[in-house]
């Protein structure tokens, strides 16, 4: 099995209960998060081999943090220690990624002051066959969009193949530059692509035929989807397989153009969800497994999607789920 390196901004989650009483009572869970650590950890739990590259201050909780990392499987050996601080966010228990109310401080963290040259990439990726990145790490500073470019034209130079997640985060694009501005370069260089309808079109310029899900029938979405994918992988040809999620009220599925094809997975029932944050860093993740484990597209994508929805019934950042227990969700 190949060894995936995820690469992007480890963070701290503070998670507090939606009444204003835990302050009083001094008490606020957090978890390690960060897109790409969710991917990484998804994988190492999965029995794939993973590294995590990242950015952390030379202090003790940089040190416990990696030790931790390790006992986890992720090797850590690609870590930069410099800088002063990790970056946090703080979102409520049970809210979304999206929701007004997230707060960010990830100003001048340790990953988004790296620079290019930081890191010898052709030693890093020396035993690599995946490289994985996403969008938001391009959204936090111009230092870390030039690394993550640096990142890809190393990783396409070597042949290994790049997977890029377009998540969006509008809160974080504040150094000057669009996503529109800065995306393209990047997904240039990817061969899995993952998204949905309104990330691609804010970060690609592709535009999607409505507006929301709101009203939208699943047939009407589905179309949207598809014509998306076709005018992605026309404009990004190196593309090999992209894939989209829909996430509505009370149901979740995804959709993946593969060879021509495109393949839809089962509808999944999603109500009495507990925590959205990371579902689709767990797709992505089953999407990377379900790949280097041959499944036929099918397969793939309803694995993926097993994977994204079982994640949205776990708190925390990164998912607990085992494959067997993946598999018996798709059944």
């Amino acid at each position: 099995m190949v060894k995936v390196f995820c690469f992007g901004e480890i963070l701290l989650h503070f998670s507090p209960s939606g009444d204003p009483a835990f302050i009083g009572e001094q008490n606020m869970p957090f978890y390690l998060g960060g897109a790409e650590l969710n991917v990484s950890s998804a994988l190492a739990n999965w029995g794939m081999p993973v590294a995590y590259g990242t950015g952390m201050p030379a202090n003790f909780l940089s040190n416990t943090i990696a030790s931790y990392l390790a006992s986890k499987n992720i090797d850590t050996s690609a870590i930069q220690y410099s800088g002063d601080r990790i970056g946090v966010f703080y979102l409520a228990q049970g809210k979304d990624m999206k929701n007004a109310a997230v707060v960010f401080d990830r100003k001048d963290s340790s990953f988004s002051c790296l620079q290019k040259g930081a890191i010898d990439w052709t030693k890093q990726l020396k035993d690599i066959g995946w490289f994985h990145i996403t969008a938001i790490s391009a959204s936090l500073s111009q230092s870390a969009t030039d690394l993550c470019v640096e990142a890809l034209e190393a990783a396409t130079a070597m042949g290994i193949p790049i997977s890029i997640d377009l998540n969006y985060r509008p809160k974080l694009w504040q150094y000057g530059k669009t996503p529109l501005q800065v995306m393209p370069a990047l997904v240039k260089h990817a061969t899995y692509i993952m998204g949905n309808l309104w990330s691609v079109e804010v970060m690609l310029g592709i535009k999607s035929a409505v507006a929301n899900s709101m009203g939208c029938t699943k047939e009407a979405l589905n179309e949207a989807a598809m014509e998306s994918m076709r005018q992605l992988i026309a404009l990004y040809p190196k593309a090999k397989c992209v894939a989209y999620t829909f996430r509505l009220e009370k149901e979740y599925y995804g959709l993946m153009h593969q060879d021509n094809q495109v393949y839809i997975s089962k509808i999944h029932p999603a109500e009495n969800v507990i925590n959205t944050v990371g579902s689709g860093d767990c797709f992505m993740a089953g999407l990377i497994y379900g790949t280097e484990q041959k499944y036929k597209p099918a397969e793939l994508i309803n694995f993926a999607a097993a994977a994204g929805i079982g994640k949205q019934y776990e708190l925390g950042d990164a998912t607990t789920q085992t494959v067997e227990q993946i598999k018996n969700r798709m059944a």
